[in-house]
């Protein structure tokens, strides 16, 4: 990974001098970076976690980056001696990959000493919001989509490289079966996938040549786009052509796609076709504009489609384009002795909550089901052998006992004392992990309108330090 030091907000930096003016750099802050509730999906899937950890692990300052930093005249020549030296030697816990995460609940916590907890914030909400923010969306048009599987196809679309990139490795861990981007199918070790465009078709004399062409080179993964001239009174008669010529030669055709029209009519229409000519195992392959509202629609209108083909509205995140995630200092360790910290704010969506946190999800004995999470300070137990009654964070009038559960806690270490310990996973495997995450969720909180609202309660120990910061503000302001 290159060296992306200098990916931050200036700001960070002159904290960072500040801190170094002062005497403050082995002040250890610990900050969570979290995400606040926006309107398009109650929770996430936690994504971009090995990138933020390789950023982590290469994080240093190139002659060049310190030459570039003093022609800015914005910091001394002692500070700039001191970045040559500069490393990462925090640590790092943080929800793995593919796990279902709710507001509020850290996807990452960072506790290292000052300025480099601070440097890093800007590069690292980059990273984690932005493939949180695509593994989310992918989740929900995979959702729409089931049965039928749906491949990533953003790269044309997406904005930049890096954001093709790694909004396509997002994607495949929220559910995509791949992706048509080969960059990232080599970096991540997935197959890549795509047939031809309708640039083939009009580069021949007819249709029918065109796909016998195509025959020819891919006898054994011929799949064929239909809808280049008229799609029900050419194209699909030419492919079945192309499929008769195929299976005398003792191949398989795969099947059609369509990337345009009334997809539901024209699906219905064609797997008409394709089983009249014998051919009921041709899969039906769409794109088009499509998210995870289309594919609903498209659901109800019982389409006769095997596979999406996805690109703009997933890999932009079309509805909601960008995770309001957020790294908010939550604790300062001055000589020993921990100091929570938090943001107080008239608009309570802003109020963060302070101190050093783990997160407990809560699993019911008999459904394997998931009841709850609870927010807790990091060091606090839950026994499951006891009822637990959970309350709304701000409602507080609003309980509930839970009996008969299990717990688990959701962090990994990712980064100890600055050396990596977060065994790297393929694609597949945080797929898999996404999976059985999502599993572990009643469909009611997964539905893609109106989800239920799923229970995430503060510690009373937690809720007891937030209102004493609170009150201490209070306090301090009336003076």
């Amino acid at each position: 990974m290159r060296n992306l030091t200098l990916l931050t907000d200036f700001y960070e930096l002159t904290m960072m001098y500040g801190y170094f003016r002062k005497g403050k750099t082995q002040q250890i802050a610990t900050f969570d970076l979290f995400f606040r509730p926006f309107d398009e999906s109650n929770f996430c899937i936690a994504a971009g976690l090995q990138q933020a950890v390789e950023y982590l692990q290469n994080l240093h300052f190139d002659a060049e980056d310190i030459d570039y930093l003093r022609s800015t005249q914005a910091f001394d020549e002692d500070f700039l001696r001191s970045l040559q030296d500069f490393r990462f030697t925090g640590s790092v816990r943080a929800m793995p990959e593919g796990t279902v995460v709710f507001p509020y609940e850290p996807l990452m916590i960072v506790t290292a000493p000052i300025s480099q907890a601070q440097l890093v914030e800007a590069a690292l909400l980059n990273i984690i919001n932005h493939q949180t923010l695509i593994a989310t969306k992918a989740r929900r048009v995979c959702h729409a989509a089931a049965p039928a599987s749906v491949l990533e196809f953003g790269l044309r679309r997406a904005q930049g490289p890096d954001a093709a990139v790694y909004g396509a490795r997002a994607a495949v861990i929220g559910g995509c079966s791949s992706t048509s981007n080969v960059l990232c199918a080599q970096m991540f070790g997935l197959p890549p996938k795509g047939t031809h465009a309708h640039s083939w078709v009009m580069s021949f004399p007819t249709e029918l040549e065109a796909f016998k062409a195509y025959a020819d080179t891919y006898p054994d993964n011929c799949l064929l786009l239909v809808d280049t001239y008229d799609t029900l009174n050419s194209g699909v008669p030419n492919a079945i052509k192309t499929f008769d010529y195929l299976t005398a030669k003792g191949h398989k055709p795969v099947g059609i796609r369509l990337d345009s029209g009334d997809l539901a009519y024209l699906s219905k229409e064609a797997r008409k076709m394709l089983d009249a000519a014998g051919y009921p195992d041709a899969k039906i392959f769409a794109s088009s504009d499509i998210d995870e509202y289309v594919l609903s629609s498209l659901k109800q209108q019982d389409a006769k489609i095997d596979i999406y083909g996805v690109g703009t509205k997933l890999i932009t995140s079309n509805n909601t384009p960008s995770l309001g995630g957020v790294y908010k200092l939550c604790n300062l360790c001055v000589d020993g002795r921990d100091y929570p910290r938090m943001k107080i704010s008239d608009n309570p969506v802003k109020v963060t909550n302070p101190g050093v946190k783990t997160v407990f999800r809560l699993f019911d004995n008999v459904t394997h089901k998931a009841i709850a999470d609870v927010i807790a300070l990091k060091g606090e137990t839950i026994d499951p052998s006891q009822p637990l009654t959970i309350t709304h964070p701000l409602e507080r009038w609003k309980t509930k006992v839970i009996t008969d559960f299990y717990v688990e806690e959701l962090y990994v270490d990712a980064i100890v004392d600055g050396k990596v310990v977060l065994a790297e996973q393929s694609v597949y495997q945080l797929q898999q992990a996404c999976k059985r995450s999502l599993d572990g969720f009643w469909e009611e909180y997964k539905r893609t309108d109106n989800p239920h609202e799923y229970k995430v309660d503060l510690s009373d120990k937690l809720y007891r330090l937030k209102q004493t910061l609170i009150e201490q503000e209070r306090n301090t302001v009336a003076k």
